[in-house]
């Protein structure tokens, strides 16, 4: 192609003129003092602003944060506190690595001979917190007829005689005198971490069987296994399943002309395995053989839950993550926030970001993506969208109990429930929840790591779903009565714990 000179010298004059103008400001800001400029420096990075101030405590009190300790050294493998609370800090790097710190052979013969000890020490932990005693509430049970448990079964501290006694003490004094029975717990080896299966669930899938740690709960104390699916689209067949344990095997046969097209490739897709962080092929792993890797309803069996506990993956280091139990995913058509602390605001997304990898995409290059396209994970949302509550005869349509239905206390309750116990503050609403995040600060009552903001979960269908609160602190629906009947400060009687109690038992 030819350009003109005539082009050509007016582009040249063009530049002459702008290098012509520069030098002459360059001149000019010389001539006015300005610091002379190296080529490259506008490619560097400046320092960032320091405030000449800092705030100490933020409120908790120099007495409360002093008490903290720096987290322990802790690799993959090594035993961590079971009081985690007591800790705070950072870590040495956001980023982890699909290496084993030994041959695989060294790593099993360690894990497996730690295991005993470590099992020992957390059952001791788990006694000296709870009275597993498995007394059950008289004509009460889950939906599929498992026993609900009674409570509370948290044991209360030394020289205190009752909770009525406790909650008659100022947060500041329980915090003092070291006296809160509520304190959160850890996962029982929080430097692997990762998810912890209930012995029902290992019993029928001994491929999840860990070498390193088991679950801490007694079954009792857990949802029923196998839980029943209710869909919203087929509320006339009530538990779809026939008690059967939904797999990749039998999928087809249970759901074949009841799902849409795109349903049954949702489901498949949510009991399709996949490898995680610890359950793969590789050796970098916590089963003695290579397995596929878990699904979605591994842990959310049935649509609902089997109580396999894992850490949340929203903070690092792993010693900082909250223990987090497995919540249902019955009435997540009802609701607009999933996710215990992320807050994530769509079933497809949940499904494409959920945790295999722990929030750290680096491992996905050593053991394999999911992969899920994003139509895939709306198929898998579009499953989701229909599983239901279970059935609440006597509760009406609109989050009412039936007069004629329920019993003198159960109406109390009801009563208490959105009055005097404040629980229809955060808990109304078809799902019985208001879709957002609570900080309860609960380290108002023990010198220990304040967790935060916690979404409100729904409480439809709640005698399902035990233990309750996000780690699992309270085991039974008394537990979480006392536990909120204290950090609320309500002051309920007895009675009125009990018929706020037969008031859930409804829901």
């Amino acid at each position: 192609m030819k350009i003109s000179r005539v082009l050509v010298t007016q582009l040249v004059g063009v530049g002459a003129v702008a290098l012509g103008v520069g030098l002459f400001a360059g001149k000019l800001l010389a001539a006015k003092g300005a610091p002379s400029v190296e080529p490259d420096a506008y490619l560097q990075q400046s320092p960032g602003a320091v405030r000449s101030t800092q705030a100490s405590d933020f409120g908790l009190g120099p007495s409360h944060v002093s008490k903290l300790k720096a987290y322990p050294p802790a690799g993959k493998g090594d035993r961590t506190p079971l009081d985690l609370w007591r800790y705070a800090g950072r870590g040495k790097s956001s980023y982890t690595s699909p290496t084993l710190p030994v041959p695989f052979d060294e790593w099993l013969i360690k894990n497996q001979k730690q295991k005993v000890k470590l099992m020992e020490d957390v059952t001791a932990h788990m006694q000296g917190r709870f009275d597993f005693s498995g007394t059950p509430v008289e004509g009460a049970s889950m939906s599929g007829g498992k026993p609900v448990m009674r409570g509370p079964v948290t044991r209360l501290p030394k020289g205190v005689a009752s909770f009525t006694e406790l909650a008659t003490l100022s947060a500041d004094e329980i915090r003092q005198r070291g006296l809160f029975p509520f304190l959160p717990l850890a996962h029982p080896l929080q430097s692997t971490a990762h998810m912890v299966f209930p012995k029902v669930w290992t019993d029928a899938h001994p491929e999840h069987l860990r070498i390193d740690v088991d679950h801490d709960f007694p079954d009792a104390y857990l949802p029923e296994f196998p839980p029943p699916l209710f869909l919203t689209t087929h509320k006339e067949l009530g538990d779809v399943t026939d008690g059967k344990e939904i797999t990749v095997g039998n999928y087809y046969e249970i759901f074949d002309g009841l799902l849409t097209p795109e349903q049954m490739e949702g489901l498949k897709e949510l009991l399709r395995p996949t490898p995680s962080t610890w359950f793969n092929q590789t050796q970098h792993r916590v089963t003695e053989k290579p397995s596929a890797g878990v699904s979605c309803l591994a842990c959310h069996v049935n649509g609902h839950t089997n109580a396999a506990f894992e850490l949340a993956p929203d903070s690092r280091p792993n010693l900082a993550r909250l223990r987090v139990d497995t919540p249902s995913l019955r009435g997540n058509y009802n609701m607009m926030q999933l996710s215990s602390k992320r807050s994530i605001r769509g079933m497809d997304h949940f499904a494409e970001v959920e945790e295999y990898f722990d929030g750290d995409p680096g491992m996905q290059q050593a053991i394999g993506p999911r992969g899920a396209q994003r139509s895939v994970t709306n198929r898998m949302g579009d499953f989701n969208a229909i599983i239901d509550f279970p059935p609440a005869p006597k509760l009406g349509p609109l989050e009412r109990l039936f007069a004629d239905k329920a019993s003198e206390s159960e109406l109390r309750g009801e009563e208490l429930f959105w009055g005097k116990a404040k629980c229809g503050q955060c808990h109304y609403g078809p799902a019985f929840t208001d879709d957002y995040m609570h900080d309860l600060q609960v380290e108002r009552f023990y010198p220990g790591r304040p967790e935060g903001p916690i979404k409100t979960f729904a409480l439809r269908g709640i005698k399902d779903s035990p233990p309750y609160l996000h780690d699992g602190r309270l085991p039974t629906l008394d537990d979480s009565v006392e536990f909120f009947n204290l950090i609320l400060e309500l002051g309920l009687s007895g009675q009125e714990k009990a018929d706020l109690v037969a008031y859930l038992l409804c829901l």
